[in-house]
């Protein structure tokens, strides 16, 4: 018999919100923005995208949050998040330590920086009053085939769930879908977002979401003529 690792006994609880992001330093954040962005400007348009997750993060009822960053924190972070550093190698090996940050004993959602449209409705299925009944993870497709967020029943399972998995490829979502599946976790799915990585993913999220400080700079920047971008 497989094990179960969801909890369906007692009351549902809700555990750790982990936000895995890069400091908004230029040269190191959206990279594949420039160009048209310089790196100054792909600096402040993560700095947005980033500003508008950890928002959404406070706002979500949620009893630990923590910033696993790699780089150095600023004033940008707000009240409320404990800043963890990111470990070294891959992104697989980051993401698999950032679940063991975590309260082992209680559920852990982890998003990353990327997708700034993040609303509490979007995360809302996954931090539910029911969102661990007869659930061990919560997955959330990116349209390019990646992920944006994934839910554990157990942070420990991350251990065994992501080292390996291809990241930034076509195929790095089937391929942790396919682990899930494998080690017998029973998996919901969050709505399909699309990631920014691009400057084509930034104008649509931007229109997608436009009273976010992500759609404000991105504006900004394409209407500021000869000091915006260098191509629209």
């Amino acid at each position: 018999m497989r094990r179960v690792l969801a909890r369906t006994q007692g009351p549902p609880v809700t555990g750790t919100l982990l936000v895995i992001a890069k400091a908004p330093v230029p040269g190191r954040v959206k990279t594949r923005l420039c160009p048209p962005c310089t790196p100054e400007q792909a600096a402040e348009v993560a700095a947005a995208a980033l500003a508008d997750t950890l928002d959404i993060g406070v706002r979500l009822p949620v009893r630990h949050r923590l910033l696993v960053l790699d780089g150095e924190p600023g004033r940008w972070v707000p009240p409320g998040y404990q800043v963890v550093p990111q470990c070294g190698g891959g992104l697989d090996a980051r993401l698999a330590a950032a679940f063991e940050a975590a309260d082992p004993d209680l559920p852990a959602l982890l998003v990353g920086m990327d997708t700034p449209q993040l609303t509490p409705g979007l995360l809302a299925p996954a931090l539910g009053p029911h969102a661990w009944q007869d659930c061990d993870a919560w997955y959330g497709p990116a349209a390019d085939g990646g992920f944006w967020a994934l839910g554990l029943a157990r942070p420990d399972a991350a251990r065994r769930l992501l080292p390996g998995v291809p990241m930034s490829a076509p195929n790095t979502g089937a391929e942790l879908r396919n682990r899930l599946a494998a080690a017998g976790l029973r998996t919901r799915d969050l709505a399909v977002l699309t990631d920014v990585d691009t400057a084509a993913e930034a104008r649509q999220v931007a229109d997608a979401a436009p009273h976010t400080r992500f759609a404000a700079r991105w504006q900004g920047l394409t209407s500021a003529g000869a000091h915006g971008l260098a191509t629209a």
